[in-house]
Protein backbone atom coordinates (compact mmCIF):
# COMPACT_ATOMS: atom_id res chain seq x y z
CA UNK A 1 0.00 0.00 0.00
CA UNK A 2 2.61 2.83 0.97
CA UNK A 3 4.44 1.80 -2.58
CA UNK A 4 1.30 2.44 -3.87
CA UNK A 5 1.08 5.58 -2.72
CA UNK A 6 4.35 6.89 -3.23
CA UNK A 7 4.12 5.76 -6.90
CA UNK A 8 0.53 8.12 -7.24
CA UNK A 9 2.45 10.88 -5.69
CA UNK A 10 5.21 10.89 -7.96
CA UNK A 11 2.88 10.33 -11.04
CA UNK A 12 0.89 13.51 -9.61
CA UNK A 13 4.09 15.47 -9.66
CA UNK A 14 4.73 14.54 -12.90
CA UNK A 15 1.36 15.52 -13.94
CA UNK A 16 1.25 19.14 -12.48
CA UNK A 17 4.75 19.61 -14.40
CA UNK A 18 3.14 18.43 -17.45
CA UNK A 19 -0.24 20.72 -17.34
CA UNK A 20 -0.42 23.55 -19.99
CA UNK A 21 0.50 26.82 -18.67
CA UNK A 22 -3.17 27.99 -19.11
CA UNK A 23 -4.22 25.57 -16.02
CA UNK A 24 -4.99 27.85 -12.75
CA UNK A 25 -2.97 25.54 -10.02
CA UNK A 26 -3.33 26.88 -6.24
CA UNK A 27 -2.66 26.09 -2.99
CA UNK A 28 -3.00 26.79 0.61
CA UNK A 29 -3.10 25.31 4.34
CA UNK A 30 -6.66 23.11 5.24
CA UNK A 31 -8.07 22.16 8.09
CA UNK A 32 -11.06 20.56 9.30
CA UNK A 33 -13.02 18.36 11.68
CA UNK A 34 -14.62 14.95 11.26
CA UNK A 35 -17.22 12.60 12.41
CA UNK A 36 -16.50 8.51 12.12
CA UNK A 37 -18.02 5.98 12.37
CA UNK A 38 -16.96 2.42 11.51
CA UNK A 39 -19.05 -0.13 9.48
CA UNK A 40 -18.58 -3.55 10.38
CA UNK A 41 -19.70 -6.74 8.12
CA UNK A 42 -21.76 -7.99 11.30
CA UNK A 43 -23.39 -5.97 13.98
CA UNK A 44 -22.04 -7.75 17.02
CA UNK A 45 -21.41 -4.89 19.62
CA UNK A 46 -22.55 -1.60 19.36
CA UNK A 47 -20.09 1.21 17.49
CA UNK A 48 -20.20 4.61 18.61
CA UNK A 49 -19.19 7.83 16.55
CA UNK A 50 -16.22 9.97 17.59
CA UNK A 51 -15.23 13.24 16.55
CA UNK A 52 -11.57 13.85 14.95
CA UNK A 53 -9.56 16.74 12.99
CA UNK A 54 -7.74 17.55 9.99
CA UNK A 55 -4.88 19.14 8.53
CA UNK A 56 -2.57 19.81 5.57
CA UNK A 57 -2.05 21.11 2.61
CA UNK A 58 -4.80 21.41 -0.59
CA UNK A 59 -3.93 22.11 -4.11
CA UNK A 60 -6.29 23.04 -6.85
CA UNK A 61 -5.59 23.14 -10.63
CA UNK A 62 -8.65 24.30 -12.76
CA UNK A 63 -9.22 24.65 -16.76
CA UNK A 64 -10.44 28.34 -17.46
CA UNK A 65 -13.33 28.47 -19.36
CA UNK A 66 -15.09 25.14 -18.12
CA UNK A 67 -15.64 24.91 -14.70
CA UNK A 68 -13.59 21.77 -14.38
CA UNK A 69 -10.66 21.05 -12.71
CA UNK A 70 -8.34 18.76 -10.20
CA UNK A 71 -8.81 18.89 -6.62
CA UNK A 72 -5.70 17.27 -4.52
CA UNK A 73 -4.52 17.11 -0.62
CA UNK A 74 -2.07 16.09 1.41
CA UNK A 75 -3.53 16.20 5.22
CA UNK A 76 -3.21 14.82 8.91
CA UNK A 77 -6.44 12.80 9.56
CA UNK A 78 -7.33 11.58 13.16
CA UNK A 79 -10.63 9.52 13.57
CA UNK A 80 -12.01 8.41 16.77
CA UNK A 81 -15.10 5.15 17.08
CA UNK A 82 -15.46 3.89 20.32
CA UNK A 83 -16.26 -0.22 20.26
CA UNK A 84 -18.18 -1.58 22.85
CA UNK A 85 -16.21 -5.57 22.93
CA UNK A 86 -16.91 -6.03 26.40
CA UNK A 87 -20.84 -6.89 24.99
CA UNK A 88 -19.74 -10.29 23.80
CA UNK A 89 -18.15 -12.91 25.66
CA UNK A 90 -15.32 -13.71 23.66
CA UNK A 91 -13.92 -10.34 24.24
CA UNK A 92 -15.35 -9.61 27.82
CA UNK A 93 -13.75 -13.00 29.12
CA UNK A 94 -10.14 -11.26 28.26
CA UNK A 95 -11.02 -7.88 29.62
CA UNK A 96 -12.01 -6.09 26.85
CA UNK A 97 -14.93 -3.11 27.55
CA UNK A 98 -15.44 -0.02 26.15
CA UNK A 99 -12.72 0.16 23.68
CA UNK A 100 -11.65 4.23 22.33
CA UNK A 101 -10.34 3.58 18.81
CA UNK A 102 -8.00 6.47 17.35
CA UNK A 103 -6.81 5.89 13.79
CA UNK A 104 -4.08 8.45 12.77
CA UNK A 105 -3.35 8.90 8.81
CA UNK A 106 -2.14 10.16 6.32
CA UNK A 107 -4.79 10.73 3.52
CA UNK A 108 -4.24 11.55 -0.24
CA UNK A 109 -7.26 12.39 -1.98
CA UNK A 110 -7.62 13.33 -5.63
CA UNK A 111 -10.45 14.70 -7.00
CA UNK A 112 -12.54 15.35 -10.29
CA UNK A 113 -14.42 18.90 -9.39
CA UNK A 114 -16.52 21.15 -11.10
CA UNK A 115 -17.15 25.32 -10.24
CA UNK A 116 -19.75 27.78 -11.66
CA UNK A 117 -17.30 30.27 -12.53
CA UNK A 118 -19.62 32.04 -15.02
CA UNK A 119 -21.95 33.64 -12.70
CA UNK A 120 -22.50 37.28 -14.34
CA UNK A 121 -19.73 38.48 -11.17
CA UNK A 122 -21.14 36.61 -8.81
CA UNK A 123 -18.24 34.39 -8.39
CA UNK A 124 -16.06 37.13 -7.16
CA UNK A 125 -17.93 36.64 -4.10
CA UNK A 126 -19.07 33.28 -3.92
CA UNK A 127 -19.31 30.02 -5.97
CA UNK A 128 -20.01 26.77 -5.13
CA UNK A 129 -18.45 24.05 -6.24
CA UNK A 130 -19.00 20.12 -5.75
CA UNK A 131 -16.06 17.24 -6.23
CA UNK A 132 -15.62 13.45 -6.14
CA UNK A 133 -13.12 10.71 -6.29
CA UNK A 134 -10.48 8.64 -4.36
CA UNK A 135 -8.82 8.94 -1.35
CA UNK A 136 -5.21 6.99 -0.30
CA UNK A 137 -5.34 6.36 3.09
CA UNK A 138 -1.84 5.33 5.03
CA UNK A 139 -2.22 4.40 8.41
CA UNK A 140 0.63 6.32 10.71
CA UNK A 141 -0.19 5.02 14.47
CA UNK A 142 -3.14 3.95 16.32
CA UNK A 143 -4.51 2.81 19.37
CA UNK A 144 -3.47 0.10 20.97
CA UNK A 145 -6.17 -2.78 20.94
CA UNK A 146 -4.29 -6.53 21.14
CA UNK A 147 -8.35 -7.87 19.74
CA UNK A 148 -7.73 -5.53 16.52
CA UNK A 149 -6.01 -5.81 14.07
CA UNK A 150 -5.23 -2.62 11.59
CA UNK A 151 -4.92 -2.69 7.77
CA UNK A 152 -2.02 0.15 7.21
CA UNK A 153 -3.79 1.69 5.21
CA UNK A 154 -6.56 1.66 2.83
CA UNK A 155 -8.60 3.33 -0.42
CA UNK A 156 -11.72 5.13 0.26
CA UNK A 157 -13.95 7.21 -2.22
CA UNK A 158 -15.41 10.97 -1.12
CA UNK A 159 -18.31 12.88 -2.64
CA UNK A 160 -18.79 16.35 -1.27
CA UNK A 161 -19.38 20.09 -2.30
CA UNK A 162 -18.64 23.33 -0.73
CA UNK A 163 -18.46 26.91 -1.99
CA UNK A 164 -15.53 29.59 -2.41
CA UNK A 165 -15.69 33.43 -0.94
CA UNK A 166 -13.87 35.74 -2.34
CA UNK A 167 -11.64 33.53 -4.82
CA UNK A 168 -9.53 32.61 -1.68
CA UNK A 169 -11.56 30.89 0.55
CA UNK A 170 -13.47 27.66 0.56
CA UNK A 171 -15.50 25.79 3.22
CA UNK A 172 -16.22 21.86 1.94
CA UNK A 173 -18.37 19.38 3.70
CA UNK A 174 -17.93 15.61 1.95
CA UNK A 175 -18.97 12.40 3.01
CA UNK A 176 -16.15 9.21 2.29
CA UNK A 177 -17.09 5.46 2.18
CA UNK A 178 -14.23 2.64 3.03
CA UNK A 179 -13.76 0.54 0.08
CA UNK A 180 -11.14 -1.42 1.48
CA UNK A 181 -11.43 -2.17 5.49
CA UNK A 182 -9.55 -0.81 7.96
CA UNK A 183 -8.96 -2.87 10.88
CA UNK A 184 -10.67 -6.20 11.88
CA UNK A 185 -10.95 -8.36 15.19
CA UNK A 186 -8.72 -11.01 15.53
CA UNK A 187 -10.57 -13.60 17.43
CA UNK A 188 -12.68 -13.39 14.31
CA UNK A 189 -10.84 -13.12 11.49
CA UNK A 190 -13.38 -12.31 9.16
CA UNK A 191 -15.67 -9.34 10.99
CA UNK A 192 -13.53 -6.61 9.58
CA UNK A 193 -14.80 -2.72 9.54
CA UNK A 194 -14.62 0.30 7.08
CA UNK A 195 -14.24 3.74 7.65
CA UNK A 196 -17.70 5.99 7.41
CA UNK A 197 -16.80 9.50 7.66
CA UNK A 198 -18.50 13.05 7.49
CA UNK A 199 -15.39 16.01 6.87
CA UNK A 200 -16.08 19.91 7.04
CA UNK A 201 -13.14 21.46 6.13
CA UNK A 202 -11.50 25.40 5.71
CA UNK A 203 -9.15 26.19 3.28
CA UNK A 204 -7.26 29.64 2.43
CA UNK A 205 -5.57 29.47 -0.72
CA UNK A 206 -2.33 31.16 -0.75
CA UNK A 207 -2.25 32.24 -4.74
Amino acid sequence: MKRFVTSLVISLCILAYAIPAAAQFRWGPSVGMSVNNLKFKQELFDVSKGIGGSAGVKAEMMFPGIGFGLDMGLYYEQRATTLDLGQKLIWSSEGYGKEKIWLHSIDIPFNLKFKWTRMQGLEDYIAPFVFGGPVFTIQAGHSKCDALKYSGGDVSLIVGGGFELYRRWQVSASYTWGMTYALKTRLLTDLSARNRTIDIKVTYFLK
